[in-house]
């Protein structure tokens, strides 16, 4: 059983820790993470789960981009603990996310990823939506949290600027 709540700033260095562990150490050289320099994630949508200890196990975070002239979502990273994996954390942190985006009238999430691990998410192809070099275009995933609200997206994606 996993408990789900918003991060704090207390959960910072230990949220950091488990991406550190659980993805490359080059990590913040990839062009997802050019977006986010300088750029405060979504507190809302940045979730921590913990286990029945209180252990972190698994997080997830979102930060706003632009696209063109739009606004959407980029999602990542997240990460299950390895003691944890293949018990459906990660799903469930991306479906109760998405849920609380939806609810904070958010429309459109989109990551870098592999599409078929994704697509059961309703994650899809973005055709026109363009990511920093030098990203994979196939890995350019998106998906609507209303219909039809992807509909003429497209451009390149920048670093979200108020």
């Amino acid at each position: 059983m996993f408990h789900f709540d918003v991060e704090t700033k207390d959960d910072w260095w230990e949220v950091e820790a488990l991406y550190d562990l659980c993805f490359a150490p080059g990590r913040t050289a990839l062009s997802s993470y050019r977006l986010r320099e300088d750029v405060d994630p979504v507190a809302d949508l940045s979730i921590v789960a913990r286990d029945g200890d209180g252990i972190l196990a698994g997080a997830i975070r979102y930060w706003p981009v632009h696209i063109g002239t739009d606004v959407a979502l980029l999602l990542g990273p997240v990460a299950v603990h390895p003691t944890h994996q293949g018990e459906g954390l990660g799903g469930a942190l991306i479906h109760d996310s998405m849920s609380r985006a939806a609810r904070l009238g958010w429309h459109r999430v989109m990551l870098v990823g592999d599409e078929p691990y994704y697509r059961r998410f309703g994650f899809q192809r973005l055709s026109g939506v363009v990511m920093p070099p030098p990203t994979n275009p196939d890995r350019v995933l998106g998906h609507g949290l209303a219909d039809g609200i992807w509909d003429g997206v497209q451009g390149d994606v920048t670093r979200y600027e108020v």
